[in-house]
């Protein structure tokens, strides 16, 4: 591991922790597969308050496989993309039930074959279910590695190849969750609050800033 790397990875580790925090509210390997599928363009928060009705509604795999396709959209209509979450969630259920003999499948590859389900959801259940070593790339992840200078790609698979290969295994999962603990409180898209943030060292946004104000 790089010096550089490993730096960045102690500030990382003193300041936002190594406890593996769920962001999202769920009891099992298929809720957080549907939860996970909902997240995308929605904040937890909004996700734990509509899946605490899908899930008493659908209490199992085979209850959420055999829902009314209406009936799943109007419950999930405000995670927004309702249409397509909504027959994807209904579409990977059936698959799991009918494909998988009712269990969720712990390989990147099988997860990936299910309905509205990419890698980045694959690994959240691979590294939060099975704890497969998994990198997670969203967006706190995708900007921080970047702006860190972990990364110089945008393309979220060649990002999670590039962390895999900077990040020691045992902080793949950790530095999801760690990242997005960073970006919420320090490392905003817009207005980050580069004054008070430890990496200013490591990164390029704040150099970049630097010399345009000499």
């Amino acid at each position: 591991m790089k010096k550089r790397t490993k730096e960045i990875i102690e500030i990382f580790d003193k300041e936002f922790g190594t406890t593996i925090v769920h962001y999202l509210d769920y009891e099992n390997a298929w809720q957080l597969l549907v939860a996970t599928t909902l997240s995308a363009q929605c904040t937890d928060a909004r996700v734990n308050i509509v899946t605490k009705e899908l899930f008493k509604k659908y209490p199992s795999i085979d209850a959420l496989a055999s829902a009314n396709l209406k009936d799943v959209e109007e419950i999930i209509r405000s995670t927004g993309f309702y249409h397509n979450k909504a027959k994807n969630i209904i579409g990977s259920m059936k698959e799991v039930r009918d494909r998988f003999h009712g269990v969720v499948p712990s390989g990147i590859e099988e997860l990936t074959s299910l309905p509205g389900v990419g890698r980045k959801t694959a690994n959240v259940v691979r590294g939060n279910i099975f704890h497969e070593p998994s990198v997670v790339v969203d967006t706190h992840v995708k900007r921080v590695s970047n702006r860190l200078k972990l990364t110089k790609n945008q393309d979220p698979v060649k990002i999670e190849m590039d962390l895999m290969k900077e990040l020691p295994k045992d902080h793949w999962i950790l530095f999801n969750i760690q990242a997005i603990a960073f970006g919420r409180k320090i490392c905003h898209a817009r207005g980050p609050k580069c004054d008070i943030c430890s990496f200013q060292r490591y990164c390029k946004k704040y150099q970049e800033d630097m010399k345009g104000k000499i």
